[in-house]
């Protein structure tokens, strides 16, 4: 299925996500450690993290901040191809058969992510900044979750 993007959405879209990526590491680890803090459950699958309770902790670990700069690599190489399905799926389509099959990370923790990300958006820079990103997570999520179900999820 092709990903439909207007022209203009692509640009507002990659517009309000080089804000946040200007400063990936610290976006991506600000991040996780909200998803770790708010859904502890989410922490089981990184055994490395599982014995950190404080924030503070999290902050400075290197394990969480290097996951957190992989997912916002892993985002930005998406962002890149929004006006090309096939580059985009590319990027998506091993990411969720990964997750789902060797990981095996409930695919509800993608949205979770997505919408911590938009949320950090918009206290950053705005409602319109998370409004024109918000189709790019409904995209990402949606194909995810395809991924998944042929995967037997």
């Amino acid at each position: 299925s092709s990903i439909m993007f207007s022209e203009a959405e692509v640009q507002s879209a990659r517009g309000a996500w080089e804000k946040i990526y200007g400063d990936a590491e610290d976006n991506g680890t600000t991040v996780l450690v909200r998803m770790f803090t708010e859904h502890p459950d989410t922490k089981s699958y990184f055994t490395h993290f599982k014995g950190m309770d404080s924030a503070e902790e999290m902050k400075q670990s290197d394990q969480v901040r290097g996951h957190g700069k992989r997912v916002f690599t892993a985002i930005n190489d998406m962002v890149q191809h929004l006006d090309n399905s096939e580059a985009f799926l590319g990027i998506v389509n091993p990411l969720g058969k990964k997750h789902a099959t060797q990981l095996k990370i409930d695919p509800k923790n993608f949205r979770i992510i997505c919408d911590i990300i938009l949320q950090l958006m918009e206290e950053k820079f705005g409602g319109d900044c998370k409004a024109s990103f918000e189709k790019v997570t409904n995209e990402i999520c949606t194909h995810l979750n395809n991924v998944y179900k042929e995967e037997g999820w």
